[in-house]
């Protein structure tokens, strides 16, 4: 269901509580990154890239930043991130992040590399993952919806968010049960 929804900054930092950054229920706060320097799929793999370490004062989360890499070779294709926590910028931002050079769109690199993401983030504690993407990029939209994630609401960006200030204005918010 579309629906366009505002959730102004001070909404959005109520679901988080007052805690820069909040974890899955049953995971402890003290945030330990886990060993998957390399997800192997068939046709691309996952390469870590950096174990991006959160910073509290930026509102970062922890997160991996994977290049993507056609099976079996180190030849990138693309980019991925897993961001591991939840706030306001995660809110608008999403868990997962990713980009394909232009070269290489088209062929589903993006799904492809998603698809490996969830041994991750289940070692983490997470059953579930938020994947923003701006309304009008259609082949963003489409990757969510090839994965199954639902579409739960197109939010507005509050002005004080780094991406307001990069000049976007909304986000669709998708869900994917993992």
């Amino acid at each position: 269901m579309k629906r366009d929804k505002k959730a102004p900054a001070d909404q959005a930092k109520g679901r988080f509580g007052r805690l820069p950054w909040t974890f899955p229920k049953g995971v402890v706060s003290v945030f330990r990154f886990h060993e998957f320097d390399r997800i192997e799929g068939e046709e691309i793999d996952l390469v870590l890239r950096e174990k991006r370490p959160g910073n509290r004062r930026k509102g970062f989360v922890p997160s991996y930043e994977y290049n993507i890499v056609l099976h079996g070779t180190n030849i990138a294709v693309g980019s991925i991130s897993l961001r591991i926590g939840n706030n306001e910028n995660i809110y608008y931002g999403g868990h997962i992040g990713y980009g394909v050079h232009e070269a290489y769109r088209g062929r589903s690199f993006a799904y492809k590399a998603c698809q490996l993401l969830p041994p991750v983030a289940k070692a983490h504690g997470f059953d579930t993952l938020v994947i923003t993407c701006n309304p009008g990029n259609i082949p963003s939209r489409r990757t969510c919806e090839k994965l199954g994630a639902r579409l739960v609401e197109i939010v507005d960006i509050p002005p004080q968010n780094d991406m307001y200030r990069a000049g976007e204005r909304k986000k669709c918010r998708y869900v994917w049960r993992l």
